[in-house]
């Protein structure tokens, strides 16, 4: 009989999460237009559950032109509207238009550093920091990493980047390693 695979617990409850754990969260991601994404999507998930945005993402993707930063930087009020009339995307004002915002900064941070990726990999040292967590009870929902990357990116006119947005997106982007010892995914990021 086969071993069953081991992933991290919050993962096995659903085969988008199976997938999105076992394929993307805590890889390595150096593409700016994925690092765009995430951070929208991030934002987007603000008091709601991952599972949620998750189930919404290709829709995000439609309604937010691929994610492409150059395309929603121009964004308007008219883009705003259809924005809100989009069922298939979480339609909150706030959230919508700080990801319009945080479109024309990613483009900023392009400008100054080259890439958003050479930016915001530098609050590791360019190199992911391998977690040795046994529990998910010892995952971080923040940490002082992510209180500094928060703070960077708000002096640089980001929004909804709070510490604990910053810490899923190091998670999400394999900044972090945070997939338990026992999970089978642990060893290949």
């Amino acid at each position: 009989m086969p071993e069953k695979i081991k992933r991290c617990g919050w993962s096995a409850s659903d085969p988008l999460y199976i997938k999105y754990h076992d394929k993307e969260w805590g890889v390595p991601l150096h593409d700016d237009k994925k690092l765009f994404e995430f951070l929208v999507l991030e934002g987007m998930q603000a008091g709601l559950s991952w599972f949620t945005i998750l189930r919404k993402r290709e829709n995000f993707r439609k309604a937010f032109s691929n994610f492409n930063p150059h395309a929603v930087a121009r964004y308007n009020g008219k883009d705003v509207e259809r924005l809100m009339k989009d069922s298939g995307i979480i339609r909150n004002r706030l959230k919508i238009n700080a990801a319009i915002s945080n479109a024309k900064a990613f483009l900023n941070i392009q400008k100054e550093f080259g890439s958003f990726d050479s930016y915001i990999w530098k609050f590791v040292n360019g190199r992911p920091i391998k977690n040795r967590w046994t529990s998910l009870a010892q995952l971080p929902a923040k940490t002082k990493l992510s209180d500094s990357m928060s703070e960077d990116l708000i002096s640089k006119g980001f929004k909804f980047v709070g510490s604990t947005i910053c810490y899923s997106h190091m998670q999400a982007t394999g900044m972090v390693n945070d997939h338990l010892v026992s999970c089978f995914r642990y060893k290949q990021v």
